[in-house]
């Protein structure tokens, strides 16, 4: 995995997102703080892009962006035009099926692709039929990394991952968006280096 930013080794914590009763599976969470620049986080202007390299279709991201965009403005960001913009947050999604044997695999039915920083160059998918059994599970992984605009440097790096079982509502679209992009940004900026489990619940 590739960390721009130094690593201070972290502990897995639980955290809970309220309101619901059926567990849909933890979102493990990593993230990496900028130390001596966190008082440049969670105010000012915005922007919110497809992080530069990545082939991703623009269908399956601007959920994730858009979900990415309403968290950064509940923790304090103005979303702004690219010109505007102090600081550009940079969205990478990858998408990819856990069969029930633990193998990790492409969508084979979806559009685009990704690599970034974090992926694993798998297929994109929205709203498909997967089949294989309600024990396989559809994963996201959403990686925001947060720049400063003049210097190009990274200030902030989050990646969620998050596997429910296919069938789970929260498997796709936008209920899959907010749920990922809600636990990549709680407690934020977090603490450099650390990782963290979310658990959601239907």
């Amino acid at each position: 995995m590739k960390t721009p930013l130094p690593i201070a080794l972290g502990t897995a914590a639980a955290l809970a997102l309220a309101g619901c009763t059926t567990p849909a599976g933890p979102v493990e969470v990593t993230r990496f703080v900028a130390a001596e620049r966190t008082a440049e986080l969670g105010k000012g202007p915005i922007f919110v892009e497809t992080a530069p390299g990545a082939d991703i279709d623009g269908l399956a991201v601007a959920p994730y962006k858009a979900a990415v965009a309403d968290e950064l403005g509940r923790l304090g960001y103005r979303e702004a035009d690219r010109s505007e913009a102090g600081q550009i947050a940079q969205v990478t999604l990858v998408r990819y099926v856990l069969d029930s044997g633990g193998k990790r695999s492409p969508v084979s039915v979806g559009v685009g692709g990704s690599t970034g920083s974090y992926g694993s160059g798998v297929g994109v998918g929205i709203g498909i039929n997967l089949g294989g059994g309600a024990k396989d599970r559809l994963g996201t992984e959403l990686a925001v990394t947060i720049r400063d605009k003049a210097s190009g440097e990274s200030l902030w790096e989050g990646r969620a991952d998050f596997r429910p079982p296919e069938d789970s509502p929260l498997a796709r679209g936008q209920a899959n968006a907010q749920t990922v992009a809600s636990a990549l940004f709680r407690e934020f900026p977090g603490n450099n280096g650390e990782t963290i489990e979310v658990e959601v619940s239907e």
